[in-house]
């Protein structure tokens, strides 16, 4: 019987890829909690398999040569199991390599700057201006780059899902607090509703759904220092 692979999670943009690509993929896991607003970020445990602190991470007791292996950050967790499935990354070198393109300019792009506008819009202790207009200015490119992409293709890379979908997805379910609006992206908008209907990725996002917490600019200063402080 195969056994699960452990997934440490919580459920954020970052933790969403990790469940939908494993709900994609049919494989079992079993969840252990990391709940970043309690600092379950910083255990030493946890540390020992993802040295900067962020979660998801994956635990896989059937690693490549058959001996467990822990993989941290999102995009090289997708990249190990799309290959250990032979799923959702092509084999053929072009079409692989246009897939990690997609997925390294969500890595570079989409997460970090989309995570700034959130960030400046609604967790911010003070309203800056300039930070929210940079920001939401920035967001809007990043969707006008994804909108004039799906102008020409039925998914991000490819005619085809692939892990750059399940990467890009879970960064504009939260639209709204970006200061987006999916009409102003008609092609974004198609590709969109046609991820979020799927059945693993529905599954895929109600992972610990309960456990999510609409965090504002008005949190305590203990969960503050803990999500955006300097910890170690």
């Amino acid at each position: 019987m195969t056994q699960p692979i452990d997934l440490h999670y919580w459920p954020t943009p970052n933790g969403w890829k990790a469940s939908i690509i494993l709900e994609e993929l049919g494989l079992p896991y079993e969840v252990k909690p990391v709940n970043i607003a309690e600092g379950d970020q910083f255990e030493p445990e946890f540390l020992k398999i993802s040295p900067n602190n962020k979660m998801p991470a994956i635990v896989d007791p059937d690693g490549p040569d058959g001996e467990p292996i822990s993989v941290f950050e999102s995009g090289a967790i997708l990249i190990y199991l799309a290959e250990k499935t032979g799923r959702f990354l092509p084999a053929d070198p072009r079409g692989k390599y246009r897939v990690l393109e997609w997925l390294m300019f969500q890595m570079g792009s989409v997460g970090p700057m989309l995570g700034q506008a959130h960030h400046f819009r609604q967790y911010a202790p003070e309203t800056i201006p300039y930070a929210i207009q940079r920001y939401t200015d920035e967001a809007a490119r990043i969707y006008r780059v994804i909108d004039r992409r799906l102008a020409e293709s039925e998914y991000i890379a490819a005619d085809e899902y692939t892990i750059a979908d399940v990467a890009v997805f879970p960064w504009l379910v939260p639209h709204e607090n970006q200061g987006q609006n999916l009409d102003d992206y008609p092609n974004l908008k198609r590709w969109y509703e046609a991820v979020e209907s799927r059945p693993a990725v529905q599954r895929g996002l109600e992972v610990f759904a309960e456990q999510r917490r609409q965090l504002t600019r008005d949190m305590d200063e203990e969960t503050r220092s803990t999500l955006f402080g300097n910890k170690r």
